[in-house]
Parts: structure tokens; C-alpha cells; sequence
């Protein structure tokens, strides 16, 4: 004969075990299937990042780049530098714009061509340091030069000669003289002049590839927008 106090202490046995196995499988942590989150789709804001961080990796490149300063902000803050007309002794009004105007081939011209006897003294246009003085077939003994904020470029070319000890890395400022006006490179043998080119800095640092600004209106104070 089985005890009842046996039987009891079985069916608390089998009891204790059912409620502890409901227990179990209510407090199991539950299993999600992993999906990657979708692609930006076109229009849609990109992840805020912080600002002392990197940005998110899911931030397309073409967003970050995008948030340089514009062509039309960056005009404005060469015209609002009140740049020196960059050959001595020419006034605002012997000023002939020709930039874009086409050249051989298929050419454009990204620069304005400014008149001048030969050994005319060339002028830095800015506050700045000189980036590099170099020969090439085309623009003959050149400059590029830069701001202080290495924000623009400056292209000096056909230069007669260079201002001596005119190095890399001196520091220009505005009115300095750089060279003398002549027609070395492909200019004209008979018309001397200074082909005087403004570029936007490129993210790149490849300052010779820059995207040129119109010198015309900037040296005649105007207000035409790129």
C-alpha cells in the first residue's frame, strides 16, 4: 500500500516541474531573425552624425562633399576681398572680357587677358603665399599663387620673368610684384599680356584643376554671379 503522504509529496513533485518548465519557456529570450536595414532611398536625410565624430559610414560621399562652400559663396568671398588689379598703371576700364571665349580645338578660355607693354610689373591680386612658379608650353613662366585661407587660386601666365627669389611658399601680399608682363608659352609674340585666371580650391588639393571663377566682373567690382 502506497502512503499518503508519498503520494503527496509526488504530486507536488510533478507540479513544482510543469509550473517550472511554463516558466522557462515564458522567460526564454525569444528568437528575431537579423534583417539588414534598407537603402536610403532617393530624397531621404541622411543619419545625423556628431560633431565631433566621423561622419556614418551610411552618409553617401556625394552628401559630405556637397557641404564645401558653393561656387556662388565662394565668389562672393573673392569679391568681398577687394582683389588688386593685377598689372600696374591699367585702370578697371581697359578691362576686355574674354573669358569662355573659345580657343583652338575645343578650348575654352578661363581667364581674362589683360593688355600690357612688355616688363610691365605683374601684381599679386591678393593676401596670400605663392604655390608654385614653373614653365609650361602653353602659359610660358607662370605663378599659381593662393589666399591666406588656401581657399582660391591665382594663375599668372606668359610672364616676361619672375620677380627675383620669387620661390614656393614666400608670403605675397596685395600689390607685391611677382613678374613682368611678356608673351612667353603660346601667347602672341606681338601682343604682350597677362592671362590672369581665379580658381576655386579643389578638395583635392590639385590646385592647377580648379573650377575657374570669371575675373571680369570681380576686378570691375560688379555683382554678376557665376
Amino acid at each position: 500500500m502506497v502512503c499518503t503522504n508519498d503520494l503527496l509529496r509526488s504530486s507536488r513533485g510533478h507540479l513544482f516541474a510543469m509550473l517550472l518548465a511554463l516558466f522557462s519557456g515564458a522567460c526564454a529570450r525569444p528568437r528575431v531573425p537579423i534583417v539588414a536595414a534598407p537603402a536610403p532611398t532617393r530624397g531621404s536625410s541622411p543619419s545625423p552624425t556628431s560633431s565631433r565624430g566621423s561622419p556614418s559610414s551610411s552618409v553617401p560621399l556625394a552628401t559630405i562633399a556637397v557641404l564645401g562652400p558653393s561656387a556662388e559663396a565662394d565668389f562672393e568671398y573673392v569679391r568681398a576681398r577687394h582683389l588688386q588689379l593685377p598689372v600696374a598703371g591699367i585702370r578697371t576700364d581697359q578691362l576686355s572680357d574674354s573669358f569662355d571665349e573659345p580657343r583652338d580645338g575645343s578650348r575654352r578660355h578661363h581667364a581674362i587677358d589683360i593688355l600690357a607693354p612688355r616688363g610691365t610689373p605683374v601684381l599679386a591680386a591678393d593676401d596670400g603665399r605663392v604655390l608654385r612658379v614653373s614653365w609650361n608650353s602653353a602659359g610660358g613662366n607662370t605663378v599659381y599663387a593662393t589666399d591666406a585661407d588656401s581657399r582660391i587660386v591665382y594663375y599668372y601666365a606668359h610672364l616676361d620673368h619672375y620677380r627675383d627669389s620669387l620661390v614656393a611658399g614666400r608670403p605675397l601680399t596685395k600689390g607685391d610684384t611677382i613678374g613682368f608682363v611678356g608673351t612667353t608659352g603660346n601667347a602672341p609674340k606681338d601682343i604682350p599680356h597677362l592671362h590672369f585666371q581665379i580658381m576655386r580650391m579643389p578638395q583635392d588639393g590639385k590646385y592647377w584643376n580648379g573650377e575657374p571663377i570669371n575675373p571680369f566682373a570681380i576686378l570691375r567690382g560688379e555683382v554678376e554671379r557665376p
